[in-house]
Order: structure tokens, then sequence, then C-alpha cells
């Protein structure tokens, strides 16, 4: 459903050995780069923003 190269590290992941993948549209796509082969969590975009969102507000 996505390629490798639409996936990017999200800035959120702290260290780099055990970091989030995000590739972002209409729909955003997440994976733990220590399992790709299991798959994608997938969000609509206004979904994601809202999670954003509520991420920062608790920061």
């Amino acid at each position: 459903m996505y390629s490798s190269r639409e996936f990017h590290k999200s800035s959120y992941s702290p260290n780099e050995s055990a970091c989030v993948e995000v590739a972002e549209g209409a729909t955003t796509a997440m994976r733990d780069t220590e399992n790709r082969e299991k798959g994608t969590l997938a969000f609509p975009s206004a979904e994601w923003r809202a999670l954003l969102d509520a991420a920062q507000r608790e920061a």
C-alpha cells in the first residue's frame, strides 16, 4: 500500500533504535521501524492532526 520512499522518521521518535516512521497524505500511515513487515496503522488526515494537536497540548 505504501512504498518505503513515502515513509520518514517521526520527529517525535527520540532515538535511532526504536522509532516510528510515518507516511503523510490523505491517509497517514505509521509503522514500527523494527517490525516493518508487520504492517501499518492508517488514520484519516483529520484524525492524525487531532492526535498531534492533543500530544502538543500535553507536552
